[in-house]
């Protein structure tokens, strides 16, 4: 089979979107909501079914609907000017290919359970023994931020090899 640019972004895509989901179903049947969570690495790491109707770091807590619309015009927007991005290279495949994933995982969440599922929760503890961490996530969270990291450093390296082609060699 031959991969085109097209096919490549979509296989990531339904490859993360099939795992995002199946995560995200396994925490919803075999964790209780807004409970403790399990541990896996005690005061540090554990799996926890909690919701989010807001964005990161719960911006936005309650606008799912808005939220919702923003992904939809996100996806929409990315399909239609990706040939912006770095979509010729496997590299920029892969990004685009996380990034569609992502926003479509998140997507379906709030349009058929009403809230993001986030189950990933990194956590230390402080003096007085409280929890202090950074906010729970899932798979689709991850394949964005890592996709958008990929496309930043695409892009730098990018910038970087157009300027070293246009700078004139030294000369002795």
């Amino acid at each position: 089979m031959t991969w085109t640019p097209n096919k490549r972004m979509a296989a990531i895509a339904l490859g993360i979107l099939a795992l995002d989901q199946i995560t995200k179903q396994l925490v919803v049947h075999y964790l209780e909501w807004n409970g403790l969570g399990v541990v896996v690495f005690d005061g540090f790491f554990k799996l926890v079914h909690w919701g989010n109707t807001g964005a990161a770091w719960s911006m936005f807590s309650g606008q799912n609907a808005m939220l919702a619309i923003i992904s939809l015009l996100a996806l929409l927007g990315l399909f239609i000017w990706r040939h912006h991005f770095d979509c010729k290279t496997v590299p920029g495949q892969i990004s685009l290919g996380l990034i569609f994933g992502g926003i479509a995982g998140n997507l379906i969440d709030r349009l058929f359970i009403g809230h993001v599922v986030d189950f990933i929760r990194f956590y230390i503890y402080t003096r007085s023994g409280q929890e202090a961490g950074f906010p729970a996530f899932n798979v689709a969270d991850s394949a964005i931020c890592v996709g958008v990291g990929l496309l930043f450093i695409q892009s730098w390296r990018a910038e970087t090899q157009k300027t070293e082609q246009e700078t004139p060699a030294a000369t002795k």
